[in-house]
């Protein structure tokens, strides 16, 4: 029995006197701090319309955009740059230290979008900034919190107290949506004020009650040098991933994406070439921050690659999911625009509902029985999900979505938490933290890239197809004699941005109503009431823009299903149950230890 084993034995010896294991108070504050940052995600999705109305900003501006992309994607992009850093860090000054300043930042994170006191322009680059502070805090409690759960259960308890953990995050994504579509209603300010009861909960707890248990890593310098080529060349591909979705005006023409900005282009090539050459350098360190041996433990380099193929396949292709939801058969059922984001949350509840049934018993499965078969057999449902979603007509009966959307939270439950926990046990017990780092950046950048890939294919479907769909539409509403009127309307909406006729029924507005009011008003005076009415129905522009839409969504979806059956592959390849401890109960490590061990199993 070593050092750290004596000091967890007394920890939870002396909080069980008080009635509860420390196992239990560690769970409860990491399993907050996973609510708290998905509730925070999710709130803001749905209450993005309130939140540009209450800083004076139209979100239809073409200048908005970028400021709404940045909302959207700015706190993964932060979060996914500094998980590793942190991680390292954690192993050798204690993880829960910083897991506390991790809840204190996003307190203070929140506290000033609350109290934003700027409008327009101005007031968006303000709540994005503060946004980024949220992310800074929100990377500390990330980085920690599957090695903290790692630290504070035994072998055969890991999974259901992952399961848990995950179950939680998904209920604060639904949690998030209701919240969002109630408080957005009185004041958008309260969006963020909900988190701060949360954050200031989170801080106190975890300041009074968890203690810092864990296995240290040695105290060395820190790898500066490693550090600058991860963050800079996964900042820079983020960005360069990030401008690409933004419109871009050249020659005096407008492309619909910016693949062909030269300055996307150079900083997808910066990060690419920085990412290179970051493990090459890293194998030279004397103390690396990417811990490359861990590559050498089968577990842990199936588990992170089934992970980071899985995320890709599912962030995306979720954002497409809630799209055809809010965009198209949400409004064609006789919904508002402005009501369809709430409701496409409340929708979405099966899948909350499927993850929330099977994340604890595959976690509880994994714990007796290894993870390798119930991981790959959740990857493989998602997959045939996928492909039954590729298969929908745009006007379905929502049973049948509910359906495949269940059996997807199935899948992914019975993914997730056996696969962290089976990442988890594999490494040495002193860089859990690194470990837990490294898991997390993987899955938040495979998110932030999964969203860029999906919507370039969108887009370019849309980009190719709605000008014929609006013009075939528009062909069977006039006579000869309004004709003139009706091209030049149509005109107009032809040359629409895809990517704004897609966040105008994604923030709940009918674009339509905007184009009619930019144009000449003779025009439009000339056209017959009744067509005018059609055309600013909840029905004329979702039929229309379906008709683009759904040929590139599926493309999207079976793509999905790719990858999906890529991770249950790569799942399967992990081999037999392997925990790290059971082979090195003390803690001393080698790389030795870690090259032996990738073939053991229990």
């Amino acid at each position: 029995m070593n050092k750290n084993s004596n000091l967890i034995d007394k920890e939870n010896i002396s909080i069980q006197k008080k009635g509860i294991a420390y196992k239990w108070v560690a769970l409860f504050n990491v399993t907050l701090a996973s609510l708290m940052g998905s509730i925070n995600g999710s709130i803001i999705l749905i209450s993005l319309p309130a939140i540009f109305k209450g800083i004076q900003m139209d979100p239809t501006d073409p200048g908005a955009f970028q400021y709404l992309l940045w909302l959207l994607m700015g706190f993964g992009l932060i979060t996914a740059t500094l998980l590793l850093t942190i991680g390292r860090l954690a192993d050798m000054y204690g993880r829960v230290k910083l897991f506390r300043l991790g809840f204190l930042i996003f307190a203070i994170g929140s506290i000033l979008l609350y109290l934003t006191p700027g409008t327009g322009n101005t007031g968006a680059l303000e709540l994005i900034i503060f946004r980024l502070i949220q992310a800074v805090g929100s990377a500390f409690t990330i980085a920690n919190s599957s090695a903290i759960l790692t630290d504070a259960f035994p072998v055969s308890e890991r999974g259901k107290a992952l399961g848990i953990n995950m179950v939680a995050f998904m209920s604060g994504q639904f949690i998030g949506l209701l919240l969002g579509g109630i408080l957005a209603t009185y004041n958008w300010r309260y969006v963020f004020l909900v988190n701060i009861p949360f954050a200031i909960l989170g801080t106190v707890w975890s300041y009074w009650k968890m203690k810092d248990i864990s296995f240290r890593a040695s105290k060395t310098s820190l790898d500066i040098v490693g550090n600058l080529l991860f963050v800079g060349g996964l900042t820079s591909l983020l960005i360069g991933v990030t401008y690409a979705l933004m419109p871009y005006e050249h020659d005096g023409i407008t492309d619909a994406m910016g693949w062909n900005n030269p300055w996307v282009m150079a900083a997808l090539s910066i990060g690419i070439i920085l990412l290179v050459a970051f493990p090459f350098i890293e194998s030279k360190m004397k103390n690396p921050m990417f811990k490359l041996e861990f590559f050498k433990i089968r577990a842990f380099t199936y588990g992170c690659l089934a992970s980071f193929t899985s995320a890709i396949a599912r962030g995306g292709a979720m954002f497409m999911l809630i799209l055809l939801l809010q965009g198209i058969w949400l409004p064609l059922q006789g919904y508002r625009f402005e009501d369809t984001p709430l409701w496409a949350g409340i929708y979405m509840l099966p899948m909350t509902l499927g993850f929330m049934i099977m994340g604890p018993i595959s976690g509880m499965l994994s714990d007796k029985y290894g993870p390798r078969w119930i991981a790959t057999a959740g990857m493989s449902i998602v997959a045939l999900v996928f492909l039954g979603l590729a298969l929908l007509p745009y006007n379905f009966d929502y049973w049948e979505l509910g359906i495949l959307i269940f059996f997807m939270g199935i899948g992914n439950g019975m993914f997730a938490s056996p696969n962290s926990s089976s990442i988890m046990n594999s490494v040495p017990p002193q860089n859990r933290g690194i470990a837990s780092g490294m898991l997390s950046t993987l899955s938040n950048s495979a998110s932030t890239l999964s969203m860029s890939i999906f919507f370039t294919i969108v887009i370019v479907g849309i980009q190719k197809s709605f000008p014929d769909a609006v013009y075939s539409s528009f062909a069977s509403l006039g006579s000869a004699q309004i004709a003139p009127a009706l091209q030049q309307l149509a005109n107009q909406l032809a040359l629409m941005s895809p990517t704004n006729a897609l966040f105008s029924a994604f923030l709940g507005y009918n674009p339509m109503s905007s184009i009619l009011n930019s144009i000449d008003p003779s025009i439009v005076s000339s056209i017959p009431q009744q067509i005018l009415t059609t055309l600013t129905s909840n029905y004329w522009f979702p039929q229309t823009l379906q008709q683009a839409f759904m040929p590139a969504l599926r493309i999207s979806f079976i793509i999905g299903a790719v990858l999906c059956s890529i991770a249950a592959v790569l799942s399967a390849m992990r081999g037999q149950r392997y925990v790290y401890e059971a082979y090195n109960p003390v803690g001393d490590v080698s790389k030795a230890d870690i090259t032996e061990g990738k073939e053991r199993a229990l």
